[in-house]
Formats: structure tokens, sequence, C-alpha cells
């Protein structure tokens, strides 16, 4: 608080000797200058105290001197105004200068968009690699977390004073977890409780399993108030670093929480932002740590805000072509899709456990529900890669993908949630839970990215990859470097044998004699149609561990 009062009284001095005309008012003749000037330098010191202190302090703006110009442009108007001759000369000439700072800072974003698409530029690729089927994708809803929460919340001690808090996902150890802080529910609930008792965990991969209440006594926290808020808390330690993005929840590999927020630097003239490191801090204690984005402690997985990589999506695909084009030509105009759980992003895990944010692109064009691209932000690195899909096929975007779902579930008034766009057996694929009208978890929909007619729903992200497989087989895609399921090759006798005709293509399911099932599909081995019992056949499968196993090729005796 001593920070802001040195700040706020050296500003109210500066903007006091502005605004009082010193050589005393022409107009008012027969008084001394002296009388006049020494009440007003003190009056116009006193209110800009009051006024410039309480902004900074209840507006938790940064205390750079830039930060002032509105504060400069108010005191040279003023002070040309009230003041004449000379003095009203060189008060004008400042507030000239004052008016050319104000038009420079608020115009920037006229001028600048070049500087900020050239900022986030993204390495571009055109797949995301395979997903492999032997891991579990982090698929639990936050707002079907945040349900159960709720209904655990009798755990927690002096229920009435605390509500829950936002949700967070987060690697600790080897799971994947939700974490939500228990927060103050009111300005006097504060005031008798003094601090909150911990905060809730509950797994990211498995929906039945039971939110967990962890005591962990927290001071400092964003429903906290005055200087033990913990937004005001970071503040206060550092007051000019440019922050952007609430502050969130993290908690190490022993359950200890700390609150994270991620600074950064104008791009330029106070607008635009570009994530440069992040601040901690001990809720308990209130110890802050700043790091920079490589000193970023192991167990940070968002280290970068979601509300800066959504920012920085929104420069990469309006920005290209400058400002002006995104309003009026809007070529090459790609828009950031708004269907992600955290400000319009989505976080997702990838197999060595690291945090991406994703976020697909659309078209600005009306009615148009195709996907442009799809980004993933490395949540501790800032660092981003822009996947333009497969150019010969036509990717459904997110927004398509949770209108098939509505229909398909329309007269229950079922809807999805947090839609991540994957790469299974290499087709690009979404997946989505599915919740009701009261957010419970009824299913997992996966639908074809490119051909939308092919599409399943089960009961677990897992049970729904399985029955996925099958569809994609019986809808003529191909399963070929799916994930990181081995080859193997077998040969046998056909002991029994299925065709099933989909669309252009015939699906062939055949047991050997040693019990083993296969599935193939024409498009891939177009003999197969000619397959019957006691064939003898070579093929050579993927292991996935499936009841059906996927051929890749397969040679039948007898047939060339």
């Amino acid at each position: 608080m001593g920070s802001i009062l040195l700040f706020a009284a050296i500003a109210s001095l500066v903007a006091a000797l502005i605004i009082v005309p010193l050589a005393g008012n022409g107009r008012r003749s027969g008084n001394s200058s002296g009388s006049v000037v020494v009440p007003g330098l003190v009056f116009v010191f006193i209110v800009g105290l009051l006024l410039i202190t309480g902004y900074y302090y209840f507006t938790n703006a940064d205390r750079s001197l830039m930060s002032l110009w509105p504060i400069v442009l108010i005191a040279t108007v003023l002070g040309a105004l009230f003041s004449s001759g000379t003095e009203q000369k060189v008060k004008s000439v400042l507030a000239i200068g004052a008016l050319a700072l104000a038009v420079y800072i608020l115009s920037a974003p006229l001028f600048n968009a070049t500087e900020k698409y050239e900022a986030v530029q993204m390495e571009e690729q055109e797949e995301i690699e395979a997903f492999d089927e032997t891991q579990t994708p982090a698929s639990v809803p936050p707002k079907f977390a945040r349900n159960k929460m709720k209904k655990a919340f009798g755990q927690v001690p002096d229920t009435s004073y605390y509500e829950l808090g936002s949700l967070q996902v987060q690697k600790v150890g080897r799971e994947y977890v939700y974490i939500a802080p228990v927060e103050f529910s009111g300005f006097f609930k504060w005031w008798n409780g003094d601090s909150t008792p911990g905060y809730f965990t509950m797994s990211a991969t498995d929906a039945s399993a039971n939110p967990k209440f962890v005591k962990a006594e927290m001071v400092y926290t964003p429903s906290s108030y005055f200087n033990k808020n913990i937004e005001r808390h970071m503040r206060l330690e550092n007051p000019e670093a440019i922050f952007y993005g609430d502050s969130q929840l993290e908690i190490d590999d022993d359950g200890k929480p700390f609150y994270i927020r991620s600074y950064g630097d104008f791009i330029s003239a106070r607008n635009g932002f570009a994530v440069q490191g992040l601040v901690a801090v001990d809720p308990a204690t209130g110890k802050t740590e700043t790091y920079s984005l490589k000193e970023v402690p192991a167990f940070i997985d968002g280290a970068v805000s979601p509300e800066s990589v959504s920012l920085e999506n929104s420069y990469y695909g309006n920005y290209i072509h400058g400002f002006w084009n995104s309003k009026f030509g809007k070529k090459d105009v790609k828009l950031p899709s708004d269907e992600g759980t955290e400000a319009n992003v989505s976080p997702v895990f990838n197999a060595e456990g690291d945090m991406y944010y994703f976020t697909d692109f659309t078209s600005p064009k009306e009615g148009v529900d195709s996907m442009l691209g799809y980004s993933l932000t490395d949540a501790r690195t800032g660092e981003s890669t822009y996947f333009t899909g497969n150019m010969e096929d036509s990717y459904m975007d997110s927004q398509g993908n949770l209108q098939i779902i509505e229909k398909q579930f329309i007269e229950k008034q079922w809807s999805g949630e947090m839609p991540v766009l994957y790469n299974f057996y290499d087709e690009a694929s979404w997946l989505t839970p599915v919740l009701d009208s009261n957010g419970f978890l009824q299913n997992y929909f996966i639908v074809s990215a490119a051909n939308p007619e092919i599409s399943v729903f089960a009961g677990t992200p897992n049970e729904a990859l399985q029955l996925y497989k099958t569809a994609l087989q019986r809808g003529g895609s191909t399963v070929d470097g799916s994930s990181g399921a081995e080859e193997a090759a077998a040969s046998g006798v056909v002991e029994r044998v299925f065709k099933e005709k989909t669309a252009d293509f015939t699906v062939v399911s055949f047991l050997l004699e040693d019990g083993t099932n296969f599935i193939v599909s024409s498009e891939n081995v177009p003999l197969a149609i000619y397959l019957k019992e006691t064939d003898r056949v070579q093929v050579t499968y993927l292991q996935t561990g499936d009841l059906f196993l996927p051929v890749k090729t397969m040679a039948i005796e007898g047939i060339e």
C-alpha cells in the first residue's frame, strides 16, 4: 500500500503544479498570487492523491509511467484553461503533446495489427499425430465435474461460509485431475472466516470417480478482500507488471496449492499482449515468486493463461493482412472458435502428459460450418502449432459437430460440451462429452470431421473408440497408421464369414479356426469379397486388443 501512496503522491504533486496557475490569474486583479497558488496546490494535491490512490488500488492497474497518460491529458488541458500569458502558452504546448500521446495510444489497434500477427506466428503442419488408443483422453467435461463437486460440498467445514471456485485441469503425478478452490461466498463471510479451508480434486478421465476435498488453508484468494485479495497482492508485489488473464490455482505433486497469473508486455502503445512469464503466490503465507517461461516449475501445467492464448489466436486468425482487412475484405481471415471450456480454448494433454490449449478456426462467412484449421498451444512455453488438416478434405468445425449432437438427441434435449479434435485411426475426429439438461454426463460422441455421416456414441471414451473403429471400417475409411498398435501376422483356415454392404464397399468379418476374429474392408483388400468358409488366408493386422482385429493386408490361398 505504501508504494501506491508514494506513486499517487508524486503523480498528484505533478498534476497540481500543472493545473494550478503558478503565476496567478490576471483576471483576478487585486488578489496576491500567493494567496491563490498555495491553497490551490494543496487542494488539487489532496483531491488527486485520493482519486489516483483509489483508482490504482481498486482497479489493480499497473503503475508504469505510461499508465498516467489520462491524468497527464486532463492535467495539461485544465492547466492551459486556468492559466494565462506565457504560462498558458507553455501549458498549451504540453496539452498538445499529451493529446498526441492519447491519440497514439487510443489508435494503436488500428495500426499495430501486423505487429500482433508477427508476434504470434505459428509453425504450420498438416495433421496432429495419431492418438494412442491405449490412452484415455481427458474427457470429463468441466460442467459435469463442477456438478459433482457441488454435491460433495458437505465435506467442507462451515459450508455456509463458502462456495466453489473456478475449475482448472492439471496433471498431478500421473493423474489428470480437475482442481477447484473453495472460495468465500461474500464480504461478511470473508470478514468472519479470514481463510478458506482447501480445494477439491476430481479425475478428468474417469466420470465415475468422486470428488475429494483436500484441506489446505488459504488466506490470499480471489474471493478475499482488500490486501488479502490474491490479484491485489500480486499487484502490490509487482507494481509495474502487465498481467493478462485471471489467477488460477495449481497444486504441486505434494498437494500444496499455489495461485499463478501470467504476465508479459504490450505489443505497442499499451495495446496487445505477449506473455513472458508468471507470478506464483503461496496462498497461505503470501510469499511471491516471479518466473520467466523458461524457469517455470515442473508442476505448473498452465503457465500461459487461457485468456492470453485466446487473444493470440484472435491475432493469428484475424490480422494476417492487417486490421482493415479483418473488418472489410476478410481475405484469408479465419475466426477462432468460442466453444472452448476456458476463455474459448480447451485444455488437452498429449501422450507425454504435456498440456496444450486447443482451438479450431472457421470461416468468417455466415452459415459455413467447415473448419479451416486448428491450433495447439503449449501451456508451459506458449509455442503454438497450426494444423491445416488434409487439404483434400473439408473438415467440419466444432459448431457443426455440436449441431449434429443436438439433432441426434433432440428429443432428450441433450447437448455437447468441450469438443476436441483428435486423430483417431488416421481420421480427424471430434470427441465430445454429451450432457443432459441438468449438466450430468450421459455419453461420449465421436464423429468424423471429414465424413460426418460416420458417428458413434457410448458410455465411456474407450467404448466409443472401439465402436468408432468398426464404424470407420463400415464407412469405407481406413485404420492404417492408427495409434501405437503394433503390426502382426497370422494365417489359418476360415471357419465363419459375415459380409455387410456399406455404401460403395463391403465389410468382411471372419473367424479363424484358432478362435481369432478379424475385420477388413473391401476398400483396403478388394478381393476380400470372395472370402468363404474353409479358405486359407494370410493376414497382417494391428494388435489393438479388440475382439475384431483390423486387417491391413490379406492373401487368400488360390486367389491371385
